[in-house]
């Protein structure tokens, strides 16, 4: 199933709740909206009737990394009370849900929601959360495994995360489970901001890694060409996310 036709099947949900005078939506992205596809939700919206200027107003908020500014957002939109919020990315919607909102949110690109406490089944979420999600913790296993076919005799793998997105936990769990079994040694080294890409690096090749996984985060994103660069400049095969899979939330 094509990735729009899902946006639409999910936020055909939020739809529901919006009366049919002039919606009032707001997009939560706690990373780079304008560095995405932004328009295919956009255009999955308009397909359910919501569109910005003519039907609807939609406001765009995107925190491009930054906690504080996310914080701010999610204030903001505690006092503007709109009809649907769509987050984007676990960050936000876990910001939305500390915050107590009480407006049906729609999230998109969040690995686990169960195991964040944003909804309690795939198949009946309850409350006021649905969304799309992928479920990728056991793909931190698979990449391990793919490393070990792609680098013969890999003896040491180093793990490059940021603990601050709370789903890259499960994943390195998974990859430290694997490495057990494969007897592969899993060095990890939290990387803590994009200053400290050089560094991390670095502490990959002290720990005489013969390869790197790489669990990226929103304030990330916008430095792929960097993290290419610098495990070309250390000879590390590098091993980044895999296209997820996506399953619709009831």
């Amino acid at each position: 199933m094509r990735r729009r036709d899902l946006l639409g099947g999910a936020l055909f949900w939020a739809s529901t709740a919006v009366a049919q005078q002039r919606s009032r939506i707001a997009i939560l992205h706690s990373g780079f909206p304008h560095r995405t596809r932004i328009e295919q939700l956009y255009a999955a919206l308009r397909d359910l009737g919501h569109e910005h200027g003519r039907t609807a107003e939609i406001e765009l908020l995107g925190a491009e990394g930054d906690p504080g500014r996310l914080t701010s957002f999610v204030a903001k939109l505690v006092q503007e009370h709109p009809q649907v919020i769509i987050a984007v990315t676990s960050p936000a919607a876990l910001a939305l849900k500390r915050a107590n909102v009480t407006t049906p949110v729609v999230f998109l690109f969040v690995s686990d929601p169960i195991r964040l406490g944003l909804i309690e089944s795939l198949p009946r979420p309850g409350g006021n959360y649905t969304g799309v999600t992928f479920s990728d913790a056991f793909l931190g296993a698979k990449r391990l495994e793919l490393l070990a076919d792609t680098v013969p005799g890999i003896r040491t793998v180093a793990v490059l995360w940021s603990p601050q997105f709370e789903e890259n936990a499960a994943l390195v769990e998974s990859i430290r489970n694997a490495g057990k079994r494969l007897a592969i040694e899993v060095a990890t080294v939290e990387i803590g901001g994009a200053a400290r890409l050089p560094a991390a690096f670095d502490e990959a090749v002290t720990a005489r890694a013969q390869a790197v996984i790489f669990l990226t985060e929103n304030a990330l994103f916008d430095h792929r060409r960097t993290v290419a660069d610098l495990a070309l400049a250390r000879r590390l095969p590098t091993i980044h996310s895999t296209r997820p899979k996506y399953v619709m939330v009831a």
